[in-house]
Formats: structure tokens, sequence, C-alpha cells
């Protein structure tokens, strides 16, 4: 070729490449394979080398270039690249609603019955950049900086293959101001990852961290490495735009990638649906977010509004709940469980986590306290994953001001001040006092529950009360309250003259644990509180043994041969059968009434609701796994039906899961699990169709 045919073959290709560029990254297409793209690349870096004259600053050739940079140029922004506030709540979200009202219109009635109309669309987590275009050429990049002077930074962008470098259709005007967000797509963040866990190195926290750092390098070629994206939002020219809507429109016609999830809103109701729908999808993402930006669609509103110190009063973001929170440990004080186990909690400056006020958070043992480092006083990440209880995730020592205070296990139990054991093998420290007032509070508190014998009435503060008092001592006594008391001869009144006890409230709580003596044999043997045997495991137990007896003259291998018992829960069950104390217990529990059924009533299940249960096609022999609040019913009650038509009920998702029911506010590790290991996911609608 001579030069006038490879200036023209330089253009053919420019154009060609710029228009795979603009279907791979905006339209997400791809009509030649990756090889077939960098052929063209190649060919037109070739030329270019041969024809420097030809090279152009919108070449594709021109994303990396030149040596690296010395510094960053400070660069004033024309019009502020101001932050957004945030929103939390539906009601926070009304409220802004009801002040934009009263800002546009001149009186209250015209305020309510005003209209506005909003676009909502996904807030990326990443870097906000404004992009300068000269004559539909790219020539100027800058970082948000203090909102007024960001840095320039156009090398680097320029990386960047979903940037155009030259506009699509150039618009007449000499000048355009896009503005938008640099991120690390989630594939490229694990890829990155991978490899530094390979060479043994330290891996990164969040893909937002390393775009961020890889747009501020000083050499490009380091840049270009990260494989950053970019998403543009918004016009800062105005190009007789009218909706912020049209925006996108426009973006996407000059060659920007814009979020295809966007939805224009008329309604509060409608914002809050798109909201939870992005919710869902979020896990699913190719890219990071967290939350969605709500504009007023009318410029001409959005513009009238004006700003509020360095927000714009016609835009807000709403934020998904946080999973994690920074607070302060105020107090650590230990916990002692129904088997004696000394469980150290700590005690937090009030926060808000995943939609909870939480004011205390697990430390599990003497060995995680170590671990953690954590002291009294200390600044710490508090963690809550949907249904997960809290627990300290990290300290951050730089805080510390040297008044922190070093937490010991105690060698007394605090409630009875006997000397805790720690069994060998073990990580948890133990009372050994079987007469613990703490022991007994905690076992009766398990005893009523609602997967034991269910006692509608009898909380924590009742039993203090009931404990206190001396009325009781054993759950044996509860039942007993009707008739006689061991230290007064009318127990019935001595119920009703409790401090916070009216005549009605007692005659309705010794009629609860009256009718609580018919039970279940499941919940019979899950209200005994053996260690280690949980809801599914008294399930299986009462579905092996014909009864009680049977089951308390089991050997041990019996125990082991019932599938999901292993063998360290089998041992527990097998000595906690052959104590003599336990034997006594079971026997008085049935001298004083309790009655026990194959089938169980509790937790609202009445006869009636259980006559003509029948396995199920579809439930019997699965196993499901419940996540959130399901809302229509009780967790308990949809896991008593899922039991009673033949399918099991488990805790944690494995590989023998078929089915993650998933409610409102579900646990992030439950759902990712699920998805990891292909298990299907049914949402509460399904469920409840699935059980009828």
């Amino acid at each position: 070729m001579d030069k006038e045919q490879s200036r023209q073959r330089i253009e053919k290709l420019k154009k060609v490449i710029n228009y795979h560029r603009y279907l791979y990254h905006v339209l997400d297409k791809q009509e030649i394979s990756d090889s077939a793209l960098d052929s063209l690349k190649k060919e037109l870096y070739q030329l270019e080398q041969q024809y420097p004259e030809f090279i152009t600053s919108d070449s594709p050739t021109q994303r990396v270039a030149g040596k690296p940079l010395k510094g960053f140029k400070k660069v004033s922004h024309q019009q502020p690249m101001l932050s957004i506030e945030d929103v939390a709540s539906e009601k926070e979200l009304q409220d802004w609603e009801n002040h934009l009202k009263r800002l546009i219109c001149r009186d209250r009635v015209s305020a309510d019955s005003a209209v506005l109309e909003y676009f909502c669309e996904l807030k990326i987590d990443g870097l906000a950049v404004s992009l300068i275009y000269e004559n539909g050429i790219f020539v100027r990049g800058v970082t948000r900086g203090d909102g007024r002077i960001g840095e320039d930074v156009t090398q680097n962008l320029k990386t960047i293959e979903s940037i155009p470098l030259k506009l699509r259709k150039p618009h007449p005007l000499v000048k355009l101001e896009v503005r938008g967000e640099v991120y690390m797509p989630k594939k490229v963040f694990e890829k990155i990852n991978r490899e530094k866990e390979k060479k043994g190195e330290e891996t990164y926290t969040s893909p937002r961290n390393i775009a961020a750092g890889s747009v501020r390098q000083l050499d490009a070629k380091l840049a270009a490495c990260r494989q950053l994206s970019f998403f543009a939002y918004a016009i800062a020219t105005d190009l007789g735009q009218e909706k912020h809507s049209q925006e996108h429109q426009i973006l996407k016609a000059l060659g920007f990638p814009v979020v295809g999830l966007a939805k224009e809103c008329r309604t509060l109701e409608e914002i809050m649906l798109f909201w939870q729908k992005i919710v869902d999808k979020r896990k699913d993402l190719p890219f990071d977010i967290d939350g969605i930006v709500i504009n007023v669609n009318q410029n001409s509103i959005f513009n009238k509004l004006g700003v509020a110190g360095k927000s714009p009063r016609g835009a807000r973001a709403f934020k998904f709940v946080a999973e994690e929170a920074v607070t302060q440990v105020k107090d650590i004080k230990v916990q002692i469980g129904r088997t004696g186990a000394i469980t150290p909690i700590a005690e937090l400056k009030p926060v808000l986590v995943a939609g909870a006020n939480i004011t205390r958070a697990t430390l599990h043992n003497e060995d995680e306290i170590k671990r953690l480092g954590i002291k009294i006083g200390d600044t710490v990440i508090v963690a809550r994953a949907g249904d997960v209880i809290p627990a300290i995730k990290k300290v951050l020592p730089e805080f510390r001001t040297g008044e922190e205070k070093r937490f010991l296990i105690p060698k007394r139990c605090p409630s009875c001040d006997t000397f805790l054991k720690r069994p060998q093998g073990e990580k948890i420290w133990r009372c050994p006092n079987l007469n613990c007032y703490a022991l007994r509070k905690r076992f009766l508190e398990h005893f009523v529950s609602k997967k034991a014998f269910d006692i509608n009435g009898l909380g924590p503060k009742v039993i203090s009360k009931l404990l206190s008092s001396g009325l009781i001592l054993s759950p044996i006594d509860l039942f007993e309250l009707k008739k006689q008391d061991i230290y007064f001869l009318d127990g019935t009144d001595e119920i009703k003259n409790l401090q916070g006890f009216a005549e009605k409230s007692a005659a309705n709580l010794i009629s609860a644990i009256q009718k609580s003596k018919r039970i279940s044999f499941n919940h019979f043997i899950y209200a005994l509180g053996i260690r280690y045997l949980g809801e599914q495991t008294a399930i299986d137990l009462a579905e092996t043994f014909k009864d009680i007896n049977q089951l308390q003259n089991a050997k041990q291998t019996e125990l082991e041969n019932i599938p999901n018992i292993g063998a360290k829960t089998a041992q527990t069950i097998y000595q906690w059968f052959q104590l003599k104390r336990n034997q006594k217990f079971i026997k008085d529990l049935l001298q004083a009434g309790v009655k026990i059924t194959k089938r169980g009533l509790a937790g609202g299940l009445t006869p009636r609701s259980l006559s003509g249960v029948k396995p199920r096609s579809g439930i019997s022999g699965k196993i499901f796994v419940f996540t959130g609040s399901l809302e229509a019913m009780s967790r308990f009650i949809a896991k008593e039906k899922i039991r009673l038509f033949g399918g099991r009920v488990s805790e944690s998702v494995s590989s023998k899961t078929d089915y993650v029911v998933v409610g409102k506010k579900p646990g992030f590790n439950k759902l990712e699990k699920a998805k990891k290991l292909s298990v299907k996911i049914i949402n509460k609608k399904e469920f409840l169709k699935l059980i009828g």
C-alpha cells in the first residue's frame, strides 16, 4: 500500500474497531471474536508506526501512551460534582417527597395534589469522573475530588475500553461534558485476588478500592492492566434534554455504556418496588452497587429545587441495608447458657446494621477474644447478614486511646460463684453446678419455648419472677402450680399477687401451662435440653422410636445408625439417658400429667389442621432450608408443615438440600451457597403454593 492507501486503511480500521467497541461495551453484543478484534488493533498499530503522522488522539492505539506522569494536574469543575444525600427507609423517602412538594408549591393544598416524576437508576460502587469532549474527541478526564477541584487523569481513563475516545454522533456543540462511574467488574476482581493468593500476597478488600487506586496511578500502563470499566449516568451540558431519562438515551446514542436497569416512576410505591427488585438482583449483577439513585425526572423542576449544602435537593440515594457498621464496645459481659456454657457478649454503642438496631454481639469464646485482640472500649466492625446473629468482625486498633481495658473470662460463675471448668478438647468454659440459678433460668426458657412445650405467656421476665419468688425451682413445678406449691398453700393466689400480674393474666398463664401438657414426641425430646440435640434431631429420634421408653433404652450403636446423627451427638444422647437424675426428670414429668402424642399440636397447629395429613409429592423426602422472614406465616409453622408432609428441614445449605426458601431480608451466606451448589431457590409465594 502507498501512503494514501495506508491513510485510508488507518481511518477504516479506526472506524471498524470503534464500532465493535460500541457493540461490546454499549449494546452488550459481539459480532467478531476477541482475537479477531486484537488482530485489527495490531494492524492499525503497525500502520501507525509506519506512518506516525497519521496518529490522532482518538485512535484506539492511543489508550496507553507516553511516559509515567510526575503528578496529577488540578482541574476546576465548571459545574460542581455534588454528592447525593442518603435515605434509609420508606418514611425518609416520603418525608423527602413532602419537602419537595412544599418547595415547588405555594400552598398546602397544591402541595398535597402535586405529582412528581422520578427516574431511578443503579448507584454503581466506583469512582465518579467527568469526561470532556471537544468536537467529538475525548480531551480530558477529571476525578470528583472535593466536588469543585479534581485531578486530571485523562491518560488513565483513556485505557478504559468502554470510554469512547471519539463520539459516534458528535453534537453541534463544540464542548460536551459527560459524568459517570469507573468501576472494576466482579470477575476481574476475583481473578486478581486469585493470582495474589497463588503468590501468597495479601488480597484486595473491594473492587471499588482497586478502581479508585488504578485511576490515580501515575503510569497509565499500570492502570491498563486493571481492566476497568465505565458507565455514564448524566450529561452536564445542555443539549435541550427535558428529562433525566432522556440523557440516558442520548448517552447511549453517543457511544457511552449506560446501566440498563433503570425505571421512570410516578409514585413512591413504584420506587419501593424497583428498589426491592434491585435488592433481589444485586448479588447476580456483574458489578458492585450500593443502592439506587432517585432523581426528579423533570430537569426544569430539578434545577428549580437547587442545592442544599453539597447535595442537590432533587436527588436522593436509597442505599441498601448495611450488613456491617463501625461502633464501640462499651463493656464485655458473660452469658450463661442452659448447659452451663459461658459465652462472652460485647455490649455495644447502639448501631443500625442490616435494618436492626444492634446493642450486643457474641464473642463466642475465649479463643475468639484472643484472636480478635479485643478490649473494652475498642472501636470495632460489627457484622450481621440477614438472619445471622451479630458478631464482631474486626477490631480497629488505630482508634485506641490507651484507656481500653483487657477482658478475661472469670474463674468463677457470675451467678453461683462456682469455679468454672473447660473440658478437655473444648473451647468453652462451663459452670458445672446444675443448681445454678442462671442454668435453671436458661433451661426453663428452653423448656417452655415454641419448639418445646410452647407455653404462651411464659417469657424470660415471667420465669425470673417465678424463680425469684421461690414458686418454682424446675419445670416439674410449673405443672403443679394449679394444685399446690411446695412453699405456699395457695399457689394460684401467689401468682396473682406477683408484681405485674393481674388476675386474668394469672388465670391465662395457668391455663396455657395445663394445655401444654399434651405434647408431640419430637417437641418433648427437644424440650429435654440435651446438648447437641436440635429440632431436626428430635424429629429423627421421634420417627425412629415408638415412645420415650424405647428411646431411653436405646443403645449408642442404634443412635449412631440413625441418618444425620453423628457419633458425638449419639454418645451425648445415650449418656444423658443413662443418668438417674434425667430418668427421674422424665418420670416426674409423666406423673405431673404430661401426655406424649406421636404428632404435635404446638405452634397453633390444631387437631383439625392435622387431620388427614399425608406425605405430599414435591415435599416428601425433600430437604428445605429457610432464610429470611416469610411474613405470611411464622417460620416455625412453615417447618412444621414441611415435616407433616414428609419433608425435612435443615439449618444449613448443603449438596443434599433440595430447596432454599427465601423470605424478606434473607441471609447472604445461605443464598450464596445455594447458588454455588445449584440448589433450587424459591420465594415465599412459590413455597406457599407448594404446601397448598
